[in-house]
């Protein structure tokens, strides 16, 4: 793959690809980042600036009350567990890096809540700090097919990218290939008849030809079934002894 042809096509198709998640400080785009986990950026950038309204930094968000910050939350799902991130992660901020996003993995790796993908994007759009690349849900399904990496999971896909893309890249990079998956790449519906690394793309072919397996839509589990109860004896009680 010719990694430079691929990147100047990219950037010709997606000149305006950039984090669509709307904040004013690293902070902001931290939390903003921690609410987007399973939910759309359009949906978070909804209830933000609501919530930054009300909590507009570490120090008045880590005092918050849970149940506000909840109700503000709600519709970005696993708004429990998010708050409890967001707080956990602000008190944190406040009493070991006095009310500063850290702008050192290491350091962000211990805030509650973040992991690679978070911290490359604060680390990326909040501080232009090249430390690795992001890697979401369109990153990874995009360079799969592209055949930049057969890895698995996030973690191995960014290493492998990490290896083949230059540094001075690493944060264009991700957000052209979110733009891509998301305007061109679907997951389902790839749009290669209109792809403009369609020659580049080692999936076009097949997915041209119909010979690519699309993936299947996930189908909600089953309730468990209650254990049927045994029939009540015909007799009405316990045998008697004879």
């Amino acid at each position: 793959m010719d990694m430079g042809l691929l990147i100047e096509r990219l950037k010709e198709a997606h000149p305006d690809a950039t984090c669509a998640l709307r904040h004013e400080n690293p902070f902001q785009l931290l939390v903003a980042t921690i609410l987007s986990a399973q939910c759309t950026d359009e949906r978070v950038n909804k209830v933000t600036p609501v919530l930054f309204a009300r909590f507009p930094d570490a120090e008045s968000m880590k005092g918050a009350d849970p149940k506000e910050i909840e109700e503000i939350i709600r519709s970005t799902g696993f708004y429990h567990n998010k708050t409890k991130a967001i707080r956990g992660a602000a008190e944190r901020i406040v009493s070991t890096y006095q009310g500063r996003v850290p702008a050192r993995m290491e350091d962000l790796l211990t805030l509650p809540g973040v992991a690679r993908k978070t911290a490359n994007v604060v680390l990326g759009v909040g501080y232009r700090v090249a430390d690795g690349i992001v890697v979401d849900t369109h990153v990874f399904r995009v360079s799969r097919r592209l055949g930049l990496t057969r890895a698995k999971t996030p973690i191995q896909v960014e290493q492998d990218l990490m290896k083949i893309v230059p540094r001075s890249e690493w944060i264009e990079f991700a957000h052209l290939l979110i733009f891509h998956g998301r305007r061109v790449c679907d997951a389902r519906n790839p749009r290669c008849e209109i792809c403009s690394v369609q020659d580049l793309c080692p999936s076009a072919p097949l997915f041209l030809s119909g010979k690519a397996q699309k993936p299947r839509p996930t189908r909600k589990p089953k309730p468990a079934r209650r254990p049927k109860r045994k029939a009540a004896r015909a007799s009405g009680g316990k045998r008697r002894r004879r």
